[in-house]
């Protein structure tokens, strides 16, 4: 059985690769803005489950956990188009307490074309905050270099 591209680690920053798909864009072939927040978010899932911590392994923890984000900031640079293979790039800038700070770019062909600033938080299933899973750093640490 084949596993989808999960991406890889370089550079201190993990890199999916995506290409745009006709349900990503608008009626012009555009990608619509609202789909980056969906590619970031497949940066960010694909990122950690490399780094050895999946979404479905936090929810077997005791007690289960999640990421919520808490603020995005996005940046659109230029359009991406349908068709078009992008690649998002993920950073961990820092992870304390309950947050982790993260970084991240859609390029293609070493282009930018949005950029995001993203603030997420460990949560319980009941929604309250809690410490990033021990071992996160670590675990990122060793992938990120």
């Amino acid at each position: 059985m084949s596993t989808p591209e999960a991406g890889r680690w370089q550079g201190g920053a993990h890199h999916l690769p995506v290409r745009v798909y006709y349900e990503d864009t608008d009626f012009t072939g555009i990608v619509y803005y609202a789909n980056y927040l969906k590619f970031f978010e497949r940066g960010r899932t694909d990122a950690l489950r490399t780094a050895g911590l999946s979404h479905a392994e936090l929810l077997k923890a005791d007690p289960p956990l999640g990421f919520a984000v808490r603020k995005v900031t996005v940046e659109y640079h230029a359009p991406a188009r349908i068709d078009d293979a992008l690649m998002v790039k993920t950073r961990f800038a820092s992870l304390s307490g309950v947050r982790m700070q993260i970084e991240q770019a859609i390029t293609r062909g070493g282009t930018l074309l949005a950029s995001a600033q993203v603030e997420a938080v460990c949560i319980d299933l009941e929604g309250r905050p809690k410490r990033l899973p021990a071992g996160l750093k670590e675990a990122l640490g060793r992938v990120a270099g």
